[in-house]
This record gives C-alpha cells, sequence and structure tokens, in this order.
C-alpha cells in the first residue's frame, strides 16, 4: 500500500473490487482485507465490494459507496 502514502493521494478513499466471486475458492472480503493489510489504514476510507462481472453481481454497490463517500475540500 505504498502508493497510498503519496502526499498525493493522502485523502484518497479506496473501493476495492472483489471480483470472481462465483468460483469456490474466491477469497471473501475479511481474507481480502487481512492480505492487502487494510486494516493498518489509519484515517482512511475503504471498502471491499464483492463481485462477478460474468453476472453482474456487485458492480452498482461499489460505486454508490464511492458516490457517498464526503470529498475534501480544499
Amino acid at each position: 500500500m505504498r502508493v497510498l502514502a503519496e502526499d498525493a493521494l493522502r485523502d484518497a478513499v479506496l473501493l476495492v473490487f472483489a471480483n470472481k466471486q462465483d468460483l469456490p475458492n474466491a477469497m471473501n472480503a475479511a481474507e481480502i482485507t487481512d492480505k492487502l493489510g487494510l486494516h493498518s489504514l489509519r484515517h482512511r476510507n475503504w471498502y471491499i465490494q464483492a463481485t462477478s462481472a460474468t453476472s453482474g453481481d456487485g458492480l452498482y454497490e461499489g460505486p454508490d459507496w464511492l458516490s457517498n463517500q464526503p470529498r475534501n475540500q480544499k
């Protein structure tokens, strides 16, 4: 997550699309959180959206979450 430490991304929120959730061996949100070390991101909003591009499941919920995040007014 070094890229998120850059000054230009200091106030950025993070949306992770966990695709391929229709497959039996897909990692769940907790596994992805651990693998990416997201709990270590202090003072940053992040969200994992389970998706299946094949069926379309979860494709709209992620952008909905993103659009509801507060914008930094500089």
